[in-house]
């Protein structure tokens, strides 16, 4: 009997109908013929996910006795015993009562899963574990219920639920989330429209780095090694001059305009080792690299564009360059804008120049030195 699959619909933030979307798949399954049933949803008092609910099988809840009150948690035992093709379990960050087999829910569906059993599962962004400081810093609330997120990442499907801040904040005001005596403290404070922007932004790259992951595994599964242009990456080539740090900060800039796009800085050393870089500045601007969420890489070549093409930049090949003027060979002093194709390259590149921060404007560009640093997209 093998391993259950897992998919996971994750959620931009609370309300945008993850549970809904989980509940159609359902139907959807169980109209194929699939022998599904309800784990464990919580509806939170929603119509419309109540209305959801009807037409599927659901196991009986286990009630469980805590401090005076009793509580109603996912039956483990119950659906094992089912045995179902398909079972659908809400809220995988939920910390279960005390008195259960396991802490966390997300600990039931393991179970689940070893015994063979495919589960369709809900989870918000803020709930994963890796988040927490980031989400917190966001919204000011420290949120006590959390997944790892090797947990989430070893799913097999992962399908964002999205929506707009202004279509989730209607959603919130016609009272479809949270009760009527809770919506005004909820729209001016976690629901606030700059909150669920970051949250909504913090969900398409967290989903970008994982289809970014799935391409990777393809590829290495398949032995594909030829380069395909998909993610956009920025490569900013360095020649250990003072430069270096304009062009990090310019390509920091051009980033964060983009969706997810990333930052290698590249430092690539002549073979015979003579270099007039300065080991202490190539450090500042690793740490500089580094600090602003990009990585840094020194590699050895003297076939400069063609060390980049095979640097770590060539799996997917990257659109964006930056690089100092004065390292190009024919380099003149000019504004960026849109270069020739490199040599390997898939087309035009966008290319940011920058002179040396001693020098005249007029002479910076308009010299090349002796041993360029230069880099071409990877």
């Amino acid at each position: 009997m093998g391993r259950g699959k897992l998919r996971i619909y994750l959620g931009a933030a609370p309300g945008v109908g993850k549970t809904y979307a989980m509940l159609s798949e359902g139907h959807r399954r169980v109209e194929r013929g699939t022998d599904l049933v309800v784990g464990f949803v919580e509806h939170h008092g929603r119509r419309r996910t109540q209305v959801m609910m009807h037409g599927l099988e659901e196991v009986p809840r286990r009630e469980v006795e805590y401090r005076g009150s009793t509580f109603s948690e996912m039956d483990v035992d119950a659906v094992l015993a089912r045995r179902p093709v398909v079972a659908l379990v809400d809220e995988l960050a939920h910390t279960n009562v005390p008195g259960c087999r396991n802490e966390k829910r997300w600990q039931d569906v393991e179970e689940l899963l070893k015994a063979g059993i495919d589960v369709v599962s809900t989870v918000n962004i803020q709930h994963l574990e890796s988040l927490g400081d980031v989400v917190e810093s966001i919204t000011g609330v420290r949120q006590r219920e959390t997944v790892p997120d090797e947990m989430v990442r070893r799913a097999d499907q992962i399908e964002l639920v999205d929506m707009s801040p202004q279509a989730l904040r209607r959603r919130m005001a016609h009272g479809n989330i949270y009760a009527p005596d809770k919506v005004d403290a909820a729209l001016s404070n976690y629901f606030r429209p700059g909150n669920l922007t970051a949250l909504r932004e913090l969900a398409l790259l967290w989903t970008a780095d994982r289809v970014d992951e799935y391409l990777q595994q393809y590829r290495d599964e398949h032995s594909i090694r030829s380069t395909w242009q998909a993610r956009e990456r920025i490569v900013v080539g360095l020649t250990g001059g003072p430069e270096g740090r304009t062009l990090i900060r310019r390509a920091a800039r051009m980033a964060a305009k983009g969706s997810g796009s990333e930052i290698l800085a590249v430092y690539i050393a002549r073979s015979d080792g003579l270099t007039s870089a300065s080991p202490k500045e190539l450090a500042v601007q690793r740490t500089l690299v580094e600090d602003l969420g990009g990585t840094f890489h020194h590699v050895i070549g003297e076939d400069i564009p063609g060390r980049c093409w095979s640097s770590p930049a060539g799996s997917t090949r990257p659109r964006s360059c930056s690089a100092p003027a004065a390292a190009r060979p024919g380099s003149t002093c000019s504004d960026p804008g849109w270069a020739p194709p490199l040599p390997g390259s898939p087309g035009p590149t966008w290319t940011s120049t920058s002179s040396p921060m001693t020098r005249s404007p007029r002479a910076a560009g308009c010299r090349s030195r002796a041993a360029p640093g230069w880099a071409a997209p990877g």
